[in-house]
């Protein structure tokens, strides 16, 4: 008797599990948002060591259901307001299975050429829909590929960067000289990562000023720093410019900066993570203002706000050539007539590992299913239902709202009378432990200029305005409430 699950098997059990997910997103809204469960607590009601003989599939579904689900914070929840939207449609879960079902390995074109190709199609479609430079086209110099995550893909890019700055001597030699990467305190931590990575170091990462209002790069003071350091001796790597920084989605001047770095010889890279794909609607196109003209590299993550679910990320690049020169190698079995005669696109050359998923079926068939319509009416109701959003908290005595909130994302703090700074932070961090610890909704927070202030991402499939709604009526009443607790209240 064989021990692999046969076809008949696969399809009795598969059809359990499309069932289990179909009944799980009809029901999320049922869940505590955020798990509640304590740490090690999933662990330890789990068997500590692994079965000697195999079980049957219904045992896995029911410890799914029994162990697991009470350990799950419920990112497709409709009330889950905490981080960047990490949608998760149907046509994106089948295309997920369908990728896994192929089993494909895509490194080269050689090992499953519809991999390939598919994705050079579905990253082309989308530069088309986000109305980006054709320079960024597989059928022109440059070209996108699917990363894991925006994280890695500022890495390659910096990384490509690093094999342009020094002419490929690092690849070779490694780092030798103090190179530099640019950012503000708004952009992604992941950069500081990336230079860590690269060798350039902690101490290889120059923070630019930002407008104390909007938080948006200062291009006047990146242009004083490239200068110093090149005075100095350091080499000007890399600018990473972000257009919806993950604090609060204030957007860098991508224009500006692109002329300093211009003006410098130095590598524009563009974070649109979260905010990039809100560009297949027409009157969002402003968000890649100068990205044309300037960009390097640009990101943009569907696995956010584009109904494709994680890991899709999509890293364009204006000239492949650095990247190839920074990480491309051929040992002797990877060769083959296709990669020899320069005829096809090789992905493992476009990424740090060297093996990869078939990602691009996903992202295709959530093209195909909404089209660019079913794609903007997304993106739209998210703003539009942050916009509403906002206008509640503004015409709220109590509260404050940050500007100016473009996107999905408002960020906001309660106002405390007859505390000081530090105790009205700690009286919201409060507020937003009661809130998350209820189960109803899910909120983040951040800091701006040492201030505490909440975060509520909208843009979930399954949100509609009653959540927005029913959320806001809790904040405000967890906030009457515990203002009758603090000291300052009459009635303390």
């Amino acid at each position: 008797m064989s021990v692999h699950m046969s076809p008949e098997e696969f399809r009795r059990h598969g059809k359990q599990v499309v069932d289990w997910i179909a009944d799980y997103l009809a029901c999320v809204e049922s869940y505590p948002v955020m798990s509640q469960v304590k740490p090690g607590e999933i662990r330890r009601a789990l068997p500590s060591g692994p079965p000697e003989r195999g079980e049957p599939f219904e045992a896995v579904l029911s410890d799914l259901g029994r162990v697991l689900m009470p350990g799950v914070t419920h990112w497709q929840h409709p009330s889950f307001f905490g981080y960047f939207p990490s949608n998760a449609s149907g046509p994106a879960i089948l295309g997920d299975l369908l990728s896994s079902g192929l089993g494909v390995q895509g490194m080269s074109w050689v090992t499953s050429p519809a991999c390939t190709e598919l994705e050079t199609l579905v990253v082309d479609w989308l530069a088309e829909l986000l109305d980006l430079p054709t320079r960024f086209r597989t059928d022109a110099a440059g070209g996108g590929v699917i990363q894991d995550s925006a994280s890695s893909a500022s890495l390659v890019a910096l990384l490509a960067a690093l094999h342009r700055a020094d002419d490929g001597r690092a690849a070779d030699e490694g780092v030798t000289r103090r190179y530099r990467l640019y950012v503000s305190s708004q952009t992604h931590s992941s950069l500081e990562k990336a230079a860590r990575i690269a060798g350039l170091g902690s101490a290889g990462v120059r923070s630019v000023r930002v407008d104390p209002r909007t938080l948006a790069m200062d291009p006047g003071h990146l242009r004083t720093l490239l200068a110093e350091d090149a005075a100095a001796g350091a080499v000007p790597t890399m600018v990473c410019a972000t257009v919806g920084t993950t604090s609060t989605t204030a957007v860098d001047p991508v224009a500006a900066i692109g002329e300093v770095c211009r003006e410098h010889g130095v590598w524009l890279h563009v974070d649109a993570a979260y905010a990039g794909v809100a560009a297949v609607c027409p009157e969002l196109r402003w968000l890649n203002d100068g990205v044309a003209e300037y960009a390097d590299s640009y990101v943009t993550n569907p696995h956010k706000w584009l109904l494709t679910n994680f890991d899709c990320t999509v890293l364009w690049t204006a000239d492949r050539a650095p990247l190839l020169g920074a990480l491309s190698i051929l040992p002797e079995y990877l060769k083959n007539a296709a990669t020899s005669a320069g005829s096809v696109i090789d992905y493992r050359d476009w990424q740090v590992p060297l093996g990869r998923r078939f990602r691009a079926l996903k992202l295709w068939t959530v093209l195909r299913w909404y089209g660019a319509e079913g794609l903007r009416a997304h993106i739209r109701k998210g703003v539009e239902l942050a916009q509403e959003l906002a206008s509640w908290i503004a015409a709220e005595p109590g509260f404050e709202v940050r500007q100016p909130h473009p996107l999905g994302l408002v960020c906001f703090r309660p106002v405390w009378q007859e505390l000081d700074a530090a105790e009205a932070d700690r009286a919201t961090m409060r507020l937003m432990e009661l809130l998350n610890t209820s189960g109803s909704m899910y909120l983040t927070h951040t800091r701006v200029d040492g201030r505490v202030e909440l975060r509520m991402a909208i843009g979930g499939v399954a949100t509609e305005r009653r959540h927005v709604e029913r959320a806001w009526e809790q904040i405000r009443w967890e906030h009457a409430a515990l203002s009758r607790t603090l000291p300052g209240d009459p009635e303390h």
